[in-house]
């Protein structure tokens, strides 16, 4: 499995997601340090959810950090995370 849909596949069984979205944004990165050849490791990830009701941001970051646990986020060098509750 990629790391891109095993990024996905954890934050969908760990958060009541209501849009999400992956990107490897590993080209835009080339010649800049932890680029790697073939890509998988600079992700930016847009997650609404209603688990992050009542959260601050900080929160939010440490729980999909948590949820991603840290051999998948040591495979990767950089995460761009935006998190967001449902707009009523």
């Amino acid at each position: 499995m990629s790391r891109m849909n095993e990024i996905k596949h954890i934050l969908e069984q760990e958060f009541v997601v209501q849009d999400l979205e992956v990107f490897d944004e590993s080209e835009q990165h080339r010649g800049h340090t932890g680029f790697k050849e073939g890509g998988e490791s600079h992700f930016r990830v847009r997650l609404t959810s209603e688990s992050f009701m009542g959260q601050s941001r900080i929160a939010r970051h440490r729980a999909v950090h948590a949820a991603l646990g840290q051999k998948l986020l040591g495979e990767i060098h950089a995460l761009s995370l935006e998190l967001d509750t449902p707009v009523s």
